[in-house]
């Protein structure tokens, strides 16, 4: 007999990976969405020990696919140069035909990009979260870093009190 409480919390994990927390101070995040990825074996292998970097990671759709680009993952360090994989290859993301539609006219209508917010694992896959995101001028920016601070103080205040 199968225990089936060690199944059920594994389809139930959710570990972050690697988070793109630029992303949230350089762009205005409309939705997420979550996405699958296409990964060879040694790359599956780097993003477990965490040699992953999203910073300047960004998505193109083209002929109705979604491509993941410039995210870097590192080489693994126990195989050969020929097994290998390229750090910063172009990689398969895998949505439903009705979301990338969807993504496809917001993008063109309203002129947004698609950038990479989180990669984590979810019940033994990896996958991505992306962002529909509109990039912000520089006093959007001051006015963000102003919030924060003034968050920081009234939280500060309200300890002491």
């Amino acid at each position: 007999m199968k225990d089936k409480s060690n199944s059920k919390s594994k389809s139930q994990g959710f570990k972050v990976i690697a988070d793109n927390r630029q992303a949230r101070y350089l762009y205005h995040i409309f939705e997420t969405y979550e996405a699958g990825i296409q990964l060879y074996g040694t790359e599956v292998k780097s993003i477990r020990a965490g040699r992953i970097n999203l910073q300047d990671g960004f998505a193109l759709i083209r002929d109705g696919e979604v491509w993941l680009m410039n995210v870097h993952i590192s080489p693994y360090n126990s195989t050969g140069k020929y097994f290998n994989h390229e750090p910063r290859r172009t990689r398969k993301l895998l949505l439903h035909r009705e979301e990338i539609r969807k993504l496809i006219g917001k993008i063109e209508q309203k002129g947004l990009t698609l950038v990479p917010l989180k990669m984590y694992f979810k019940g033994g896959w990896i996958k991505v979260s992306l962002g529909l995101a509109q990039g912000k001028k520089l006093h959007d920016k001051r006015e963000d870093i102003k919030r924060r601070q003034d968050q920081r103080d009234m939280q500060r205040a309200m300890k002491n009190y």
